[in-house]
């Protein structure tokens, strides 16, 4: 861009020379401008786009887990969420968020600052300053006040400042968000521990009707009805029962060293978790269908939607980084020759006036921070729109997982009733004679099988059910933020 300035330096003019600086920033602010397409991505935030169609999902407590009503879980459950190292990661970002915001808030106030300085100097004889300090070695210093304040036309510092409260915002959702999965997490290791209990319960079960054969096979041998074939098969069956029992207490150690883990203990707290006492009737509150509300009750989903704002914000500040960067400038103070003089009141200094910024040549960096700030929305938005697809998969997956395995449940009850029968009929006629031991081997393995299916799928469906849940939200409450509202495209 070229221009041409004349004006003449009459009293007449001296307002215009004086704004001279003023108006050649505005004028030469043309120079260089950003060019680069605007962000392309778009947010997937139509509810029925996304299915969500259901009724808003139920609210649950702000202590949810309490419905157990197991004193055990709730005493974990506070020193999960107190002691928890990745909570604990969380809150830090949370409030080096915020230290961030407040020292970019912190700018667009007037800046004030004092400075002194002293220094030894030959001062040149030839310098227009009399005698006896021209050709001589004197101390030279100035003290005093300075101001400067960002007057922010083009909004620069205020698109900064929204960015900064926008990445804060992100940051405590955040919080939340892994305040959730940890309670979540902790939950559903509780109820694995319960699991494992359960199926403790059918091996030894298991055992004891084993002891229970093999005695009357034992007796049965003496009298000569059985062979030491059917013998040796019942004392070996009784081994393999003992077997089952030592793994599945090798499993429950595990899930007690995890449970402590997720509360944040050590190995000293491993005696002290002991059986699960839950309430098997408890019903959490959780939707049946893919609820409307889906995307206001997420943390993470928020937190990525908030961060389209924080990188909205970047592409205003860029764009107005290319505009003349106009400050307030004022000092105040003292300077003299000799230390002596400093501090006398002929020598007060002091000055107000306005200064001007202004990039002309910068080889592209401003355009490249432009298309970096785009690029930046257009990332942000992505990963919105795939947290966005991610959390309506998580949540019909768990839905679908729950209904199917109410189902299986209730067809599989029928199926161990019925096993349970067989195994029951097959040991009366093994004791009376009227079968073999072989008949009694294959009904009681399918009695086991349906028992420990029925454990599986019970605690199947509890995980299930914490898992959906937390796959709406849990417990969050939405506050009213930036956050709140929908992003523009």
């Amino acid at each position: 861009m070229n221009s041409v300035v004349s004006m003449s330096y009459t009293p007449s003019n001296a307002t215009l020379v004086r704004a001279a600086p003023l108006l050649i920033g505005l004028l030469l602010g043309g120079c260089i401008t950003p060019h680069s397409a605007p962000p392309k991505e778009r947010a997937l935030e139509n509810p029925a786009d996304l299915g969500l169609s259901g009724a808003p999902a139920p609210v649950a407590g702000s202590e949810w887990w309490s419905a157990y009503q197991d004193p055990q879980l709730d005493r974990l459950m506070r020193a999960a969420l107190a002691d928890n190292p990745t909570l604990a990661q969380s809150l830090a970002r949370v409030r080096e968020a915020q230290a961030e915001a407040a020292a970019v808030h912190s700018a667009s106030w007037p800046q004030v600052s004092y400075d002194a300085a002293e220094s030894r100097e030959r001062i040149s004889a030839h310098d227009p300053i009399p005698a006896p300090y021209g050709g001589s070695d004197q101390w030279l210093g100035h003290q005093g006040f300075n101001l400067s304040w960002d007057l922010d036309f083009w909004g620069h510092q205020a698109a900064l400042v929204r960015q900064a409260n926008t990445r804060s915002e992100a940051a405590a959702l955040d919080s939340a968000g892994a305040r959730l999965a940890i309670a979540g997490a902790l939950v559903r290791s509780y109820l694995e521990l319960n699991r494992v209990y359960a199926l403790d319960d059918v091996a030894r079960r298991a055992e004891q009707q084993r002891n229970e054969i093999s005695a009357i096979t034992q007796r049965r041998f003496k009298a000569g009805l059985d062979t030491s074939v059917e013998l040796r098969e019942a004392e070996g069956s009784v081994a393999d029962s003992q077997v089952d029992v030592t793994q599945i207490e090798g499993e429950r150690d595990r899930a007690v060293h995890l449970l402590a883990a997720l509360a944040g203990q050590g190995a000293k707290t491993y005696e002290r978790i002991e059986r699960p006492a839950l309430r098997s009737d408890t019903v959490l509150a959780i939707p049946s269908s893919l609820p409307f509300d889906l995307l206001g009750r997420r943390p993470d989903v928020l937190a990525a939607r908030t961060r389209i704002y924080a990188a909205r914000a970047g592409v205003d500040a860029a764009k107005a980084a290319f505009y003349p960067d106009i400050n307030l400038l004022a000092f105040a103070g003292t300077s003299g020759v000799r230390l002596d003089n400093l501090f006398h009141g002929t020598s007060r200094t002091y000055g107000i006036g306005p200064s001007v910024h202004l990039p002309i040549f910068d080889a592209g960096r401003l355009r490249a921070n432009y298309r970096g700030s785009v690029a930046d929305v257009d990332l942000a938005v992505s990963t919105y729109n795939q947290t966005v697809l991610e959390a309506v998969r998580q949540t019909a997956d768990q839905i679908t997982d729950i209904d199917a395995l109410d189902a299986g449940i209730r067809k599989q009850q029928r199926a161990l009733d019925s096993a349970e029968d067989a195994f029951r009929l097959a040991t009366e006629r093994y004791r009376a004679g009227l079968t073999t031991y072989l008949t009694v081997l294959t009904t009681e393995t399918e009695v086991l099988s349906e028992r420990r299916q029925r454990v599986e799928l019970l605690s199947a469906r509890d995980i299930a059910r914490v898992t959906l849940l937390i796959a709406v939200g849990g417990d969050f409450r939405m506050q009213p933020t930036l956050a709140s509202t929908t992003p523009s495209h």
